[in-house]
């Protein structure tokens, strides 16, 4: 009958297992260096275009908190806005905005791009 083997040969034969382990770690790293070198090491990302995001408001149906994300804007301009839509009715354009205290041609050029294009008064029904 043949002896059992000692500790010392089985923890020999776990230290080749682990260096072959290690050897085929090694390999693999190596091989992927080697490929990366042969693409010039870079990855190549594809980028979609950026989205630009546009606020804009119907002036005819924005409320006091719509027209304060505008430039130039305070809460009492706001306010007065809207106060002047329900007092005299809905702004047939941009250009009638003008009539808000506190709105002059800069102003209205400020704002202008922030405003929705409002229907042509042809084509809306009623005064």
């Amino acid at each position: 009958m043949a002896a059992p083997p000692s500790n010392s040969s089985r923890f020999a034969g776990q230290q080749v297992v682990a260096a072959c382990l290690m050897a085929l770690g090694l390999a693999y790293i190596a091989w992927h260096q080697w490929q990366a070198s042969r693409t010039g090491g870079e990855i190549e990302i594809q980028r979609a275009p950026p989205l630009v995001a546009r606020y804009q408001i119907d002036i005819n149906h924005a409320s006091v908190p719509d027209f304060l994300l505008l430039p130039d804007i305070g809460e009492a301009l706001a306010r007065r806005i809207v106060a002047d839509r329900q007092a005299h009715g809905p702004f047939r354009d941009h250009d009638d905005l003008r009539r808000v205290n506190g709105i002059g041609p800069k102003t209205l050029e400020t704002i202008r791009p922030y405003l929705l294009p409002l229907p042509k008064v042809e084509t809306v029904a009623g005064p």
